[in-house]
């Protein structure tokens, strides 16, 4: 990981420090924050409780987490000094997520479906099988995203949004796309990517959350494998090129640990944070939408602004580490990238922002796909120079820290 701790982006104090938790997880100089929920204990049976039961031992124990994980961020305390006992912080989230998955409420759709039974479904059409797409060493993410070695990024299919011109709709609109994962599958190919040098995992689609159930009963199952999960190599879209397993990519006292990265459209329920809270060391949100008007017309998305601010605000208060997306549309900057960007400056100052100039028109906006549907002609060309210039300005302009993230490829030094 030493090449990681001595890229260039990490130069600079302020990127750092906004980073700073998921940089040392990454460098394995602090545990996930994973592995502190398995020292945080229960100290009762849980097996037979009800949803509401589990909810306030939860509220109880995220307290004692946050004093826990406090002390050790600050280096008062060592993991090692606390013992592990069952049933622990991290098997009450996996009992909820369960519980929350017959009743389905893991996104603000809030469909109530019992997805166990697979009877009914949902907006996202999904019953109890998680299914994944690929997955991989990611290059093309954000310089401390990738790293020298890459993202381990696993895509999910399904979502809970209908974006048009979605560049990934092969998989958020197919809900069968892919090979069918347990959460020991799962647990074991983020030990795959993490073990052969890449940097964090990187949970996406499609959109994860609506696999809330599958990825949180993973993570509890997060520890050094022996043997091969021969299915899960089949989803392996890099499996030609030999990476090495070493176990100093992936060892902190003796515990296997990696990052856990939220890559999402941020579409979620308040439970749904809650779970996340203690779980995931970065987030890599979209914020995609100025207005509900937007986000219906072009994602079929109804409460869309209020459920994603209030998500990005809550990361905020909590001082997660977190890099923003933004992807600048076309025709939209006015109505949408202004709007967002503003409401980042004026709710998460400082926050590292990526305003995005990698739109293409794709799927429903397409004039070349059969898929092509004529009322969206408006978003059948790439932003113009003059869009993303005027939105690079608009951001320098509110004073965000997007340069850093925005421009490290090609666009180092463009003068706004």
């Amino acid at each position: 990981m030493g090449t990681f701790a001595s890229l260039e982006t990490w130069s600079s104090p302020e990127l750092k420090g906004r980073l700073e938790w998921y940089y040392s997880v990454a460098n394995n100089l602090k545990p996930a924050k994973y592995l502190v929920c398995r020292h945080i204990p229960v100290g009762q049976d849980i097996r037979q409780l009800s949803e509401d039961e589990l909810w306030g031992i939860h509220e109880k124990k995220a307290e004692e987490f946050s004093r826990v994980f406090k002390e050790i961020r600050d280096g008062g305390l060592k993991l090692k000094e606390i013992s592990m006992e069952r049933p622990n912080f991290l098997d009450l989230k996996v009992a909820l997520v369960k519980k929350m998955l017959t009743h389905c409420n893991f996104c603000r759709w809030n469909c109530r479906v019992d997805r166990s039974a697979a009877k009914k479904f949902g907006t996202c059409q999904l019953a109890e099988v998680s299914r994944v797409s690929s997955y991989f060493h990611h290059r093309g993410e954000e310089l401390p995203i990738r790293g020298t070695k890459g993202s381990g990024t696993i895509f999910f299919t399904s979502c809970n949004m209908r974006c048009v011109f979605c560049q990934n709709a092969d998989i958020s609109h197919d809900k069968d796309n892919g090979i069918v994962f347990t959460p020991h599958m799962l647990a074991w190919t983020m030990w795959q990517l993490r073990m052969e040098g890449c940097h964090n995992i990187n949970l996406v689609g499609g959109e994860p959350t609506i696999h809330l159930h599958t990825i949180v009963e993973a993570i509890s199952l997060l520890r050094f494998f022996k043997n091969v999960e021969e299915a899960a190599l089949e989803a392996k879209a890099d499996l030609y090129i030999p990476y090495p397993l070493d176990v100093r990519n992936a060892s902190f006292e003796g515990e296997f640990n990696t990052p856990i990265l939220w890559n999402s459209n941020m579409y979620m329920s308040p439970e749904t944070m809650k779970i996340l809270h203690e779980l995931v060391d970065i987030w890599l949100p979209d914020f995609k939408f100025g207005n509900n008007r937007c986000a219906v017309a072009l994602s079929r998305t109804p409460w869309y602004f209020e459920t994603v601010a209030e998500n990005h605000k809550l990361i905020y208060s909590w001082n997660e580490d977190i890099v923003i997306r933004h992807l600048i549309m076309p025709g939209h900057v006015e109505c949408c990238t202004k709007p967002v960007l503003k409401w980042i400056a004026d709710n998460m100052p400082l926050t590292p922002v990526n305003v995005m100039d990698q739109y293409h028109p794709d799927c429903y906006c397409n004039p070349s796909d059969p898929r092509f549907d004529k009322r969206y002609v408006d978003m059948s060309r790439y932003p113009t120079r003059e869009e993303i210039l005027e939105s690079y300005r608009f951001a320098k302009m509110l004073g965000l820290r997007f340069e850093e993230i925005t421009f490290e490829k090609s666009l180092r030094g463009i003068r706004l």
